[in-house]
């Protein structure tokens, strides 16, 4: 099992594409809430909220293990071990952007990402996860025209299931 962990830039863009998703979802909400009145500033704040702190914990937590901003740029969030990401750790990963924004705009996970070789930033350090390139699978090849060939020695049928559960 290989790890690639991500680096600033793919990890900048990635931070990029979400929060334009969010600002256009913020956006479009606004236009809506904002025409019912007081109320509808009241719940587009708890969606701004939402969106805000739980996005990142959502998506982390679906199958792909990715905002759709990581999965765009080819990321995911895992567990230091390669597991799938808790909820616990998706959870105290994105409560400490608070701590990696300080003192200003994210200078302090800019600062531990660029002097960790595993480019972690603190809230990964305290939830022990690592945000990773996701494995490029190579295309399937097909051979067209080549006649089967059968082995030199007949496989037993737990070798031949071996085969099929690798290809």
């Amino acid at each position: 099992l290989e790890l690639r962990p991500a680096g600033l830039a793919a990890r900048f863009y990635a931070f990029v594409l979400d929060w334009v998703i969010r600002l256009v979802i913020a956006y479009a909400a606004a236009l809506v809430f904002l025409l019912i009145g007081n109320v509808g500033v009241g719940v587009w704040l708890l969606l701004y909220f939402v969106l805000e702190w739980f996005y990142p914990v959502i998506f982390e937590l679906s199958r792909s293990g990715a905002t759709p901003g990581k999965s765009l740029v080819g990321l995911k969030v895992v567990m230091d071990n390669g597991l799938p990401v808790t909820p616990a750790a998706s959870l105290t990963r994105n409560l400490l952007r608070v701590a990696d924004f300080l003192p200003f705009a994210f200078g302090a996970a800019i600062v531990t990402m660029l002097l960790r070789r595993d480019s972690k930033r603190l809230g990964d350090l305290a939830a022990a996860t690592l945000v990773v390139h996701q494995p490029q699978r190579p295309p399937k090849t097909r051979l067209e025209g080549v006649p089967p060939v059968a082995p030199a020695r007949s496989l037993t049928p737990a070798d031949q299931a071996a085969l099929v559960a690798l290809a």
